[in-house]
């Protein structure tokens, strides 16, 4: 059987959701790093690694870190264990570490 025209048009629909969900999510993301950035004074490279980190250690997705943190941002409340392990990673890489050494 070949795909009808409505089932061409229904696929369509799906990957443009997909499409949207994605842009959306990356968006959430990239004003997280920024926060990191801003507040955590680390690149934004070291943002992404922050995120990824406590996403890892609350078993936590990372969109969803990203999202706590922009409420975090405008509210000023985040879950204990995410700001725990928020902290930690700062700690990690923000600016008080010396580049070349391990804390």
């Amino acid at each position: 059987m070949g795909e009808t025209d409505a089932d061409r048009v229904v696929e369509l629909q799906a990957q443009v959701d997909q499409l949207k969900e994605a842009v959306t999510s990356h968006a959430v993301v990239d004003q997280a790093i920024g926060m990191m950035v801003a507040l955590g004074r680390v690149p934004p490279d070291l943002g992404w690694q922050v995120l990824k980190e406590v996403s890892q250690h609350t078993n936590i997705k990372l969109r969803n870190v990203a999202e706590l943190i922009l409420i975090w941002g405008r509210r000023g409340d985040i879950p204990d264990d995410v700001r725990a392990e928020l902290e930690d990673a700062l700690d990690r890489y923000g600016p008080t570490q010396v580049p070349g050494t391990t804390a």
